[in-house]
């Protein structure tokens, strides 16, 4: 009896919050002329510019420490896809080469 309660409270109130809400905004911030200031949109994700300029000159060849599955490990730089963001090492240890996101290399 006590789930069935519970379920129908969360649904209402997941309900609740999907309801467009009125247009009635007497509590809204209300510029000096009358005319809604104009925002700027944040961007969705950060381009490669940016990601890029975290890990300046990675390069084939470079000693690096790779995150991976939360633990770092000790990698050699094999190629670098800047636009993509993606960087291919070679695990120390390991022959087969991984590609991990540009993020997760920390030059040595």
């Amino acid at each position: 009896m006590m789930r069935k309660i519970f379920a129908l409270a969360l649904l209402s109130l997941s309900l609740a919050a999907c309801e467009p809400s009125s247009t009635d905004n007497s509590n809204a911030n209300k510029t000096s002329s009358g005319t809604p200031a104009a925002a700027t949109p944040a961007p969705a994700s950060p381009t490669p510019e940016a990601v890029a300029s975290v890990n300046p000159q990675l390069k084939a060849g470079d000693k690096v420490k790779v995150t991976i599955n939360g633990s770092a490990t000790d990698a050699t730089v094999v190629s670098v896809d800047e636009k993509a963001a993606r960087v291919t090492v070679r695990i120390q240890g390991q022959k087969e080469d991984k590609t991990v996101a540009i993020g997760d290399v920390v030059k040595q």
